[in-house]
C-alpha cells in the first residue's frame, strides 16, 4: 500500500503523539500487536467496528516504511 498516509495521522494531543488511524484513537502499535498476538482481520475488524481493511493494511505498510528508514539511518 502506497498511500497509507491517507489513513494515518501523528498528532501531539492524541495518544502522545502516537501513529494512529485517522478519526480514530487507535494507534498503528494496536493493530501491530493484534496482529503479532494471533488476532485475524476479521477479528480486528468485528472487535473495532471502526476499522477497515485499508486500516490495518496502512498500519502494516507504515511499520514496513519505519523499519526500512531505520535500516537507512544506521547504515
Amino acid at each position: 500500500m502506497n498511500n497509507y498516509q491517507e489513513y494515518i495521522s501523528i498528532d501531539p494531543n492524541i495518544r502522545f503523539g502516537k501513529p494512529c488511524i485517522k478519526g480514530t484513537r487507535i494507534a498503528v502499535s494496536d493493530i501491530l500487536k493484534w496482529l503479532a498476538s494471533g488476532m485475524s482481520y476479521e477479528e480486528i475488524l468485528e472487535d473495532f467496528p471502526l476499522l477497515k481493511k485499508e486500516h490495518i493494511l496502512a498500519a502494516l505498510a507504515f511499520a514496513a516504511r519505519r523499519e526500512q528508514i531505520t535500516q537507512v539511518i544506521a547504515a
